[in-house]
């Protein structure tokens, strides 16, 4: 299931940024790139044919990179297809949520670096992107709290703590992220660039241990 979030939310946010426009097609190959790479993965674990036909949209998306609004499409089929293939072994809300806030930190993180390449991005679509995933976190705290899956009477009380530990941690990050783009100069974009690094690792951490919770 987590090859299942991480790939679905990476489509979905390539999907996004597709339809800002505000990237070229070197960010469209990469992204594209790295949600095959998932895909290809959960195929050969357990995906079955929807995530065979999710990886070949993504693939597509790379092919179809210099036209923006065939790109928003092939993205977007890709991470609803990837959200049927890891149905089977979760509920859908964990799966959205989980979706939502490793895509949001992902492709925040990756579109951090593109200003190295382009200086000229807008600093609001890291902005955008940072608070989806911490929306898509709270999200996901919310439900594993109100399901008893960390503190009810059937929860490890120490994957508990650890889950409630990382997902504090990745908020903190997150907030780190959006406070270091309201510094003018670019040091900002790096030093968001640079938290969203750890909250990439940390919110991996977020979906391991609460997915052990769910099981």
């Amino acid at each position: 299931m987590l090859l299942a979030m991480w790939a679905a939310g990476l489509a979905a946010g390539g999907s996004v940024v597709a339809g800002w426009r505000v990237v070229g097609r070197g960010y469209v190959w990469l992204t594209a790139a790295v949600a095959t790479a998932v895909g290809v993965a959960l195929s050969l674990v357990a995906g079955g044919v929807p995530a065979w036909v999710a990886t070949g949209a993504a693939a597509a998306a790379a092919l179809q990179a210099s036209r923006p609004a065939w790109v928003v499409a092939a993205f977007a089929t890709a991470g609803a297809l990837f959200v049927a293939a890891g149905w089977g072994e979760s509920a859908v809300l964990p799966l959205l949520t989980g979706a939502v806030f490793l895509g949001g930190v992902t492709t925040e993180m990756m579109l951090g670096h593109w200003f190295l390449v382009d200086p000229t991005l807008p600093r609001w679509s890291l902005h955008r992107l940072a608070v989806v995933g911490g929306i898509g976190l709270s999200a996901d705290a919310l439900y594993m709290l109100t399901q008893g899956l960390v503190s009810g009477a059937t929860a490890d009380p120490v994957l508990g703590w650890a889950y409630l530990a990382l997902t504090v941690m990745t908020l903190i990050l997150i907030l780190g992220v959006v406070f270091s783009l309201r510094e003018p100069g670019y040091t900002g974009v790096m030093a968001a660039t640079g938290l969203s690094y750890l909250a990439v690792l940390t919110a991996f951490g977020v979906a391991v241990v609460g997915r052990m919770l769910a099981t």
